[in-house]
This record gives C-alpha cells, sequence and structure tokens, in this order.
C-alpha cells in the first residue's frame, strides 16, 4: 500500500510517470474484471478507459482517492458496469464459453477441474443475483477483502458478508443439483430420470 500512496501522491502532482505506472499497474487487472462482468472486450475496453480519465478528472480537482488507489479504481469500474448494464437493459453476467476462450483453463488444468469450473460458472450465471455476482467475483477471482468488497460496492462489510454466503449457498446447490442431473443421465439411470421427467 505504501507504493499506492506514493504514486497517489505523485499523481495528484499529474506526474506523467506516476500516471503511467498506475496505468500499467491497474489497466490490465480491471480489464479483467470488467470483462468477466460485462462479456464484451469493447465494452470492457472502454470501461477501463472511462476509469481512467474519471480519475485523471479527479486528481487534476484536487479530488480522488486518499489512500487506497486499488479499491477505488474497482469501485469506479463496477459503478460504470453498472451504468452500461443500464443503459443497454441487459443483464450483468459471465459467460463461461468466452472467459474459457480468454485463458481460464489454466486455472483449472485438469479434466475434472475443468468440469468443475464450467459448472461454476454456469451456477454463477443462472443462480446468483447480480450483487452476489460482483461478491463472488470481486472476494475470489480478484482477491479483495471484505473491507475493500464493501467498499466497492457501497456497502456495509456484515451485507457483504451475507450476500458472500448466501452466494456460495446457492452455488453449492447448484453443484449438488448438476452432480444429480449427471448421475441421472449415465445410461443405465436414464429410465429414472426419463420417469422423474427431466
Amino acid at each position: 500500500m505504501e507504493t499506492d500512496l506514493a504514486l497517489l501522491n505523485a499523481a495528484r502532482r499529474m506526474d506523467k510517470e506516476a500516471l503511467v505506472k498506475i496505468f500499467d499497474l491497474y489497466s490490465l487487472a480491471l480489464y479483467k474484471y470488467a470483462l468477466r462482468l460485462c462479456s464484451d472486450p469493447v465494452m470492457a475496453d472502454h470501461i477501463v478507459g472511462d476509469v481512467f480519465v474519471k480519475l485523471l478528472d479527479q486528481l487534476s480537482a484536487g479530488n480522488g482517492p486518499r489512500a487506497n488507489l486499488r479499491s477505488y479504481l474497482y469501485e469506479m469500474a463496477h459503478h460504470r458496469i453498472i451504468d452500461e448494464a443500464r443503459y443497454s437493459r441487459h443483464r450483468v453476467s459471465l459467460e463461461a464459453a468466452d472467459w474459457l476462450r480468454q485463458g481460464a483453463d489454466s486455472m483449472a488444468p485438469g479434466l475434472e477441474n475443468q468440469d468443475l469450473f464450467k459448472q461454476v460458472l454456469h451456477g454463477m450465471q443462472h443462480e446468483l443475483t447480480e450483487d452476489q455476482r460482483h461478491v463472488i467475483v470481486l472476494r475470489f477471482l480478484e482477491e479483495f477483502s471484505i473491507r475493500e468488497t464493501a467498499a466497492i460496492l457501497g456497502k456495509k462489510e456484515d451485507h457483504v458478508r451475507v450476500i458472500q454466503s448466501r452466494a456460495l449457498a446457492a452455488l453449492r446447490r447448484s453443484l449438488e443439483y448438476q452432480k444429480v442431473r449427471k448421475v441421472m443421465s449415465a445410461p443405465r439411470n436414464r429410465m429414472v430420470s426419463e420417469a422423474l421427467g427431466d
């Protein structure tokens, strides 16, 4: 965090090297975050650009973050993603296929792990609310603390804990359901599956 603070102080003076360093440090991570939530590479790029333009505007006006630059940037990205979702009237979601094509395979090296990874992403798409998806992405993919996640989402820490707990419970239920469906679709169990109306 001291690096962030030193960079932030230099950026407040509009030091070009500090501004470039901030962009280099955070632009790729912000892009991945935006892409995970909006599933559109062009939109994710625009969101990152807007975040840095707003940061420059804020810093040049003497405003902006005082301490945690990383949380501040993610908070701005979060708000831009929501604005875009409202504007385009599309649900903010995660697209498993796009995500896997963009290198998520490396996160799940084994075949069974890739299957589990796909099941988790499916559960995130279809079983979680927008808030739950944001909390799961920020906490487990972006590795933010509860405090940082709460600051980014503009919620109390206890509320983030509740959202996280409910999201994890929904994902567990989804994985259990998918596991049962997989067992029921085995050839010898096909008749039972048909009898259940699946």
